[in-house]
């Protein structure tokens, strides 16, 4: 029964409307047991792929309607022990139902001081206490459940293509949020609007608990509500809702629940309101089956006095806040919302990263650092950001503490200034519905060996390349690419064990020592893989592009230097790079084949490339901002603050890249030259006082352990200088280096001596 799930009916209702206006609805009430089916669905499914529900573990969830039966679906299907804790408005065809699936049914007596709602939740947290590996779906917070909607969202599309309005009910916000959420992205001018009930505390109305109308509104407010995507609300009372889903059985011949009914309502007024030629979609979430001793029965109208209630022909237009008795509507956007959360999955530790989260905060919103190690990031407390300390290691911690954190409606926006967990925030902004790139492109981009197999694919120039996983392979690999190749880590940074060998024996035992890391600096597993690839010895740039709607954008090129064989380590970066327009536009343009090769979508790319006698050979693409200060030096030399642009991208705000000055910058790292004990870093007045020099800065502390840096986080210290032109900050640069006085202390004391 759950590949009955989804591909529900869209069929056009016979409604009176303005000049060529055409109303449709999604007929979710014909999935097997009801709308919520998909979420039951699509929530099981993750939390087994995460390994959060074990097989044979139960489930549990509190629910009175169509959620409860869609758990019963899902998890019976899968073997699963169901316990529903519902309440005493629960109808007998539902009991029927769960009772027949073979579920366990508790029934709470009485409300507490939050309503049904609230006592269903107390016996749920016993029902967890006393069964060890149980799993609580969590409907109202778990974002798995507006995430369901995508699937719903894409049958919309693909039978309308565009449309204007989209209309449902709202009970958890996941339906409406998480359907209107991936709609915008192709219909950005899409208006979204909500029905409550009267009596619900959704939308800033005062709780009463009496109300008779279910499968919407709330006693609380569920963390999936995410109000900044919904234009408008309407309010119905028990009378206005009931009746409208009689109507809609008269006069469209569908028996539905009251949720339809609301939304029939609705479908109506706007019908005859929109501009002419407006396409309309409501959603209808349930059938009438449930409800034909309440909403379809003429006793239970008179013995509850439904007929007392007002009932009015069209809505009155409220301000927030102001408390309804009858259908009334408000605008959403007028709704006071508080600053927003960014939030920020560890960061790198070169500077820009501290210097993202003060540049989030100017921006408006409120930058929050996840991380597991605070005390890693020097200048923090600076920057005003909050700090929630907690397992990044994963995934699946990330996932939990975020849904314990945050409200979904508080966040907008997710991003990392780290290579290594980028495709960690790629899956929780595809988890949230949020900007962010494909899983699979950061995946690609972040594991070479991967990414020299997209390439090679698009047809993008790049070195030759084996792929080995034991040492036993290198022979061949050797054969196959040549020596002198470079042995290198599939996933690490920073230029980390990549080294030029020149003889199989040493690439073995170079292979045998990236093979032999199980984790890398920061906890995370590692490939355990290796590539051996063809040296290219040719000049090294990188391309720096700014990716939006797949549209790909080169801010600009950085000339690179980099340490003698055999390693890789960066040691000047100029921007822009000296090119003819012809070498710069080859460069450009195999970036962008590899950029559309490997699927990255969005934000920035730092990708390294070598421009040979025969074209462009792809190194690697990093999918975020340069590292090694580039960012910074693109701002001094352009006005670009890319920084900030990534911030906009994750965001979901425009960008611009318009460059509002035409200079040049370039940076050089300080480093020993030979092994032993960091005494000083002298001469940084001296060297700031080169003219064209803006900073020197020194990261070493003396006392500290140095030699000739192996990788990016051996270096001291930078200098960074502007100029007209490239020759003007190099010759700069090159002046305040030899002011620099490096002293440092060999193991023999007969050999220590300072060098410039």
């Amino acid at each position: 029964m759950n590949d009955a799930i989804g591909h529900t009916p869209l069929v056009r209702l016979a409604l009176p409307s303005s000049l060529g206006t055409r109303v449709y609805a999604k007929l979710e009430l014909a999935n097997p047991f009801g709308m919520k089916d998909r979420v039951a669905r699509n929530i099981v499914a993750e939390a087994t792929r995460l390994g959060v529900l074990k097989p044979g573990a139960p489930i549990v969830e509190s629910s009175s309607g169509t959620m409860a039966l869609g758990v019963a679906l899902v998890g019976r299907s899968l073997g699963h022990p169901v316990h529903i804790v519902t309440d005493p408005r629960t109808d007998p065809v539902t009991m029927a139902k769960l009772l027949a699936l073979g579920c366990e049914v508790h029934v709470v007596p009485k409300m507490n001081a939050q309503g049904w709602q609230g006592a269903r939740l107390e016996r749920l947290d016993e029902l967890m206490r006393e069964l060890p590996g149980a799993f609580w779906p969590q409907q109202y917070s778990n974002p798995d459940n507006p995430g369901a909607y995508r699937a719903l969202a894409d049958e919309l599309l693909g039978d309308l293509g565009r449309f204007d309005v989209l209309v449902g009910s709202v009970g958890s916000g996941g339906s409406l949020c998480g359907t209107a959420r991936v709609l915008r992205r192709t219909l950005p001018e899409l208006r979204v609007i909500g029905v409550d009930s009267v009596g619900s505390a959704l939308f800033g109305q005062p709780d009463l608990p009496g109300r008779r109308q279910s499968g919407l509104g709330n006693s609380l407010v569920p963390e999936n509500l995410d109000r900044t995507v919904i234009d408008e609300v309407h309010w119905l009372n028990d009378r206005e809702a009931f009746s409208s889903t009689r109507e809609l059985a008269r006069e469209q011949q569908i028996f539905a629940g009251n949720t339809s009914g609301s939304v029939y309502r609705l479908l109506g007024h706007l019908a005859r309101e929109s501009e002419p030629g407006s396409v309309i979609v409501g959603v209808f979430p349930d059938r009438g089956d449930r409800y034909v001793d309440t909403v379809h029965s003429d006793a239970y109208w008179a013995d509850q006095r439904l007929d007392e209630l007002p009932l009015s022909t069209a809505p009155a237009k409220i301000s927030f806040g102001t408390v309804v008795d009858r259908w009334s509507k408000a605008d959403l956007r007028e709704r006071p919302t508080p600053p927003r959360h960014l939030l920020f999955v560890e960061s790198n530790t070169t500077g820009t990263g501290m210097q993202a989260l003060t540049a989030t905060a100017r921006l408006g919103f409120s930058p929050v650092l996840l991380t597991d190690k605070p005390e890693r990031y020097a200048g923090l407390a600076e920057t005003g950001s909050e700090v929630v300390e907690c397992d990044t290691g994963t995934v699946r911690a990330l996932r939990a503490v975020i849904q314990e954190r945050f409200r979904r409606e508080d966040i907008v926006g997710i991003t990392t200034t780290s290579d290594f967990y980028v495709p960690f925030v790629a899956e929780l902004a595809d988890w949230l519905a949020l900007p962010g790139n494909p899983a699979i492109a950061t995946t690609r981009c972040r594991n070479k060996a991967e990414l020299r197999l997209a390439l090679r694919n698009a047809g993008v120039g790049q070195p030759r390349f084996e792929v080995v996983s034991e040492v036993s392979e290198v022979v061949a690999a050797t054969g196959s690419v040549g020596l002198p190749c470079v042995v290198k880590p599939a996933d690490d940074s920073g230029s980390n064990n990549v080294l030029l060998c020149h003889t199989v024996a040493e690439a073995e035992r170079h292979a045998a020592r990236i093979l032999a890391v199980h984790s890398n600096m920061r906890g995370l597993p590692t490939a355990r893989t290796a590539l051996v690839e063809e040296y290219v010895d040719a000049p090294e740039f990188s391309v720096e592009m700014f990716s939006e709607a797949g549209e790909h954008t080169c801010v600009g090129i950085t000339a690179k230097t980099v340490t003698g064989t055999p390693y890789f380590v960066e040691t000047r970066h100029v921007f822009p790079a000296p090119l003819t327009e012809q070498a710069a536009g080859a460069l450009v343009e195999a970036v962008r084949a590899a950029l559309k090769g490997t699927g990255i979508a969005l934000g920035p790319t730092h990708t390294e490339i070598k421009l040979t006698a025969t074209g462009p050979a792809v190194i690697e693409i990093n999918p975020r901002l340069a590292g090694g200060m580039i960012p910074d030096l693109i701002r001094r030399a352009t006005g670009i603050d890319l920084l900030e642009q990534q911030i906009r991208a994750a965001a979901g705000l425009p960008l611009d890249l318009t460059a509002t000055r035409h200079d040049h910058a370039g940076i050089q790292f300080l480093q020993a030259d030979r092994p032993g004990v960091l005494a000083a870093v002298d001469g940084g007045e001296a060297a700031l006082a080169v003219d064209g020099v803006e900073q020197v800065k020194v990261t070493a502390v003396p006392g500290t352990e140095v030699g000739p840096p192996r990788n990016a986080y051996g270096r001291l210290g930078h200098i960074i200088a502007v100029g007209a032109d490239g020759a003007h900050v190099t010759d700069a640069l090159d002046e305040a280096t030899r002011r620099i006085d490096v002293r440092v202390i060999s193991e023999n004391p007969e050999n220590s001596e300072s060098f410039r």
